[in-house]
């Protein structure tokens, strides 16, 4: 039961990741990521990000940490951006 609830809890961050606007995931990361950090912080080999999940994570944390204001959708706009550009989970 607790697998059948993992998938399905990955399947739908895969979801939110394809259905990402990509290209406004692509503008806000260069607004306001890159501010902190250039893209080796994907790339390293001791990179902090593990999964599609801890992506998510990950951007939110940062987004907090900003205070930036992104919707729920931008936020998932830049998760399918990074996604697909550098962790391909």
């Amino acid at each position: 039961m607790r697998l059948f609830i993992l998938l399905i809890f990955i399947t739908s961050f895969a979801d939110l990741a394809n259905a990402a606007d990509l290209t406004n995931g692509s503008l806000l990361h260069a607004e306001k990521c890159t501010s902190c950090h250039d893209t080796a912080a994907y790339t390293r080999e001791n990179r902090i990000v593990q999964s599609l999940p801890g992506l998510g994570t990950q951007v939110r944390f940062c987004k907090d940490n900003l205070g930036v204001a992104w919707f729920d959708d931008e936020v998932d706009d830049v998760i399918g951006f990074l996604n697909k550009n550098y962790y391909h989970f």
